[in-house]
């Protein structure tokens, strides 16, 4: 039988977030997980030109404002593979909001990005906050999300940074009640 990641636990030991990567860190296409299918799945190939920065993914047995799990950007070194399953800790969320293209005006939808970092790596034991990264980095970050989506239909906006205690609040506020 095929595992549903969306349903995955959303903690695991030492209460660290899950984070299920769909495309990993120099990936040139936008996969996604569909659960009807529990496969990953072609969603868009990103702009010509760019790649993830990071691996990218989602926490499970979340549900967010646009139906879909939270997004989670994992800020670490090395890419893995789709379906690996990263314990992490927040630094915070990007806030950013959408709307398609076309739609009717002022209708604008929520869809931030959690930046989180692995528990197992070293490298990373300094980072307690999206402000330990340099002003530089995040608005790279910032650039990255706004340009993957220029020619997918999507109008986004940057609506600034919060940190680890913000996106703690955000994932309980997202999770999903269970059955």
């Amino acid at each position: 039988m095929a595992t549903d990641f969306t349903r995955l636990p959303m903690r695991g030991e030492q209460d660290a977030l899950h984070v299920v990567v769909e495309s990993p860190r120099g990936s040139t296409v936008k996969l996604k997980y569909d659960p009807k299918l529990q496969a990953f799945t072609l969603s868009r190939p990103l702009t010509r030109g760019f790649r993830y920065p990071f691996d990218w993914g989602f926490i499970p047995s979340t549900q967010g404002p646009d139906g879909d799990p939270l997004d989670a950007l994992v800020y670490w070194d090395v890419p893995t593979w789709p379906g690996v399953v990263l314990p992490c800790r927040a630094l915070g969320v990007l806030m950013v909001d959408q709307k398609q293209k076309g739609a009717k005006s002022g209708e604008r939808e929520r869809n931030d990005r959690l930046l989180l970092v692995p528990v197992n790596t070293l490298r990373s034991d300094h980072l307690n906050s999206y402000q330990d990264l340099s002003r530089r980095e995040r608005e790279e970050l910032e650039h990255f999300f706004l340009a993957v989506v220029h020619f997918a239909d999507k109008d986004a906006r940057i609506l600034g940074w919060e940190g680890p205690d913000a996106a703690e609040r955000m994932v309980q506020q997202y999770a999903l009640k269970e059955d």
